[in-house]
């Protein structure tokens, strides 16, 4: 069953949205060299908590932090800690939700801790490019796997015009999100377009591409949390929560 949502209801997750904007901005601002992960789960901690919101991921099967905090070679899921410390030269993935008044707001940026190389930026801007064409194909009447198509389409496109070839993880995508963070649809970031459900006005969708800068495949670390890159290769990940309207897509989590 996949979930539609009246506009009123669109606009109580915009306002759950707004709270993931501004704790991830907050966590932005403090990103340098020298700063924890658990730092940086305490700030957004309390920038959510003042805003009258609840951590997402907090308890969330037993997950330990506000945040999950991915460096390097770390995709998704990353928990936060005392002993990981930021250096100048590393790529860190900040995943972070809220819930306000029973709706979830489900956003990601990968941010370079003070000056990273070039091929590093390039594999995050090349995600973040990925997810903004996943983005303008929410289009009522198209079908889900469009989505997919021009994420996949958008990284293909990227390798032509750099020469660089990257990685798609299979294994983690997008979803569904509103009263629950994890809904129907489950969205593939590759695939042929023109499958999967309908898109209506109500939906609300999690887009989330993850790149590497080698091979797709995967392996979680014994924390039973941490998705890392089987290869060592750096990953990036970019996240925003949108919605299906009649009027286009409608970035619930955009600042």
């Amino acid at each position: 069953m996949i979930e539609l949502k009246s506009p009123t209801e669109l606009e109580a997750m915009r306002a759950a949205g707004l709270v993931v904007a501004k704790a991830l901005a907050d966590v932005v601002a403090a990103i340098r060299p020298g700063v924890s992960t658990a730092e940086l789960d305490e700030l957004a901690a309390q920038t959510i908590r003042d805003a009258g919101a609840v951590p997402s991921f907090l308890g969330y099967h037993g997950y330990p932090a506000t945040i999950c905090a991915s460096v390097n070679e770390q995709i998704v899921h990353g928990i936060p800690s005392r002993t990981q410390v930021l250096s100048e030269g590393d790529l860190i993935s900040v995943d972070c939700g809220a819930i306000l008044e029973g709706w979830h707001g489900d956003s990601a940026v990968t941010v370079a801790v003070g000056t990273v190389t070039p091929e590093d930026q390039a594999l995050s801007d090349a995600t973040r490019a990925a997810m903004e064409a996943g983005i303008k194909a929410v289009v009522v009447g198209g079908h889900l796997t469009d989505i997919s198509h021009a994420i996949e389409e958008s990284v293909h496109a990227t390798e032509h015009a750099s020469g660089t070839t990257y990685g798609i993880v299979r294994e983690y995508g997008g979803h569904g999100i509103g009263t629950s963070m994890h809904m129907e649809p489950f969205l593939p970031n590759f695939g042929k377009p023109g499958k999967g459900p309908r898109l209506r006005p109500g939906m609300a969708i999690a887009i989330e591409p993850m790149l590497t800068r080698g091979d797709e495949a995967t392996e979680e670390l014994a924390d039973g949390w941490t998705v890392v890159t089987a290869d060592g290769s750096r990953a990036a990940h970019w996240e925003h929560t949108v919605a299906v309207t009649d009027d286009g897509p409608w970035v619930l989590t955009a600042p």
